[in-house]
């Protein structure tokens, strides 16, 4: 069908029921994976696995940079793609067939996220029941439509392939620990020197929203204001666009830290947000502080 070879890597911490039903997921694609590997950081995340002739599992240290480094580097070398999915992205069963598909029949492109039929990042999340259902009706039809891409300016983490010759040599920012918020658009913002970076949909998915297994309240909200200020200095990131994350977290987290959503520690944001503000005046901001509160 197609002589691309797409590997998978799937960064992953707390949240083995997600990470095993990614077994059936390989096993209904289309086109098969060359690779796919787990980077975990515990026994535990493992824990509901049942093991898989294409599935490599790699062990280091917690964080979702470190975490997608270490997988890339156990892939074989003569992986064409790399995709990165989150554990609790569901697939569509053409998913792997149309990122093939994609990076065959559009050389210029380096790199794509495709498209989402539901995300539940931002919400309560959304079950795996009703993501299987949105997948199932999604694959009643034939992925024969003609492949579409947006340019954009950064990709979507739970989502994203990468032509491996355009990321030769490049790594996930380490310096973004733990949940490593922003780290898709300083990645992408690289690779895109080497070429175009897209929305795209040629391959889909159902992003759930697990709330299980993210950084604290406390440390997200830090990472709101501290890593966006980081990557305005190493410039992938315009000052713009961090202005309005920051501006719109910062807002959102104040208004709401009076009758929260029950899925989001609002209070533990703001005070994030209070004590990276603090640590910018006193010009000793940055992402790793996390680690510390």
């Amino acid at each position: 069908m197609y002589s691309t070879r797409v590997s998978i890597v799937i960064a992953s911490c707390g949240r083995p029921q997600e990470l095993s039903r990614w077994v059936d997921y390989i096993d209904y694609q289309t086109y098969q994976p060359h690779e796919v590997v787990f980077s975990v950081s515990r026994d535990e995340d493992t824990r509901d696995l049942v093991r898989h002739g294409r599935v490599l599992i790699a062990y280091g240290p917690r964080g979702s940079c470190v975490q997608r480094n270490h997988g890339m580097d156990i892939l074989s070398p003569d992986t064409d793609i790399i995709a990165f999915f989150d554990d609790d992205y569901v697939p569509s069963k053409y998913c792997v067939e149309g990122i093939a598909r994609l990076f065959d029949n559009c050389p210029t492109v380096v790199g794509a996220s495709g498209h989402l039929l539901a995300d539940g990042v931002n919400g309560p999340g959304i079950s795996y029941a009703d993501a299987e259902a949105a997948i199932t009706a999604h694959d009643a039809n034939s992925p024969s439509h003609e492949i579409q891409l947006t340019p954009l300016h950064g990709l979507y983490g739970c989502n994203m392939a990468f032509r491996r010759s355009a990321i030769v040599g490049m790594t996930f920012d380490e310096a973004l620990p733990l949940y490593g918020w922003q780290e898709d658009i300083d990645f992408a913002r690289r690779a895109m020197v080497h070429g175009e970076i897209c929305g795209t949909n040629a391959f889909v998915g159902v992003h759930q929203g697990v709330k299980g297994g993210r950084s604290s309240g406390r440390q997200l909200g830090y990472s709101q204001i501290a890593n966006p200020i980081y990557l305005t200095r190493k410039g992938t990131m315009s000052i713009p666009l961090a202005a309005r994350l920051m501006i719109r977290n910062l807002a959102a987290n104040t208004a709401r830290s009076f009758a929260p959503e029950p899925w989001i520690d609002r209070k533990g944001r703001l005070m994030g947000n209070m004590i990276a503000l603090a640590d910018v005046v006193r010009f000793r901001s940055h992402p790793s502080r996390i680690l510390d509160i």
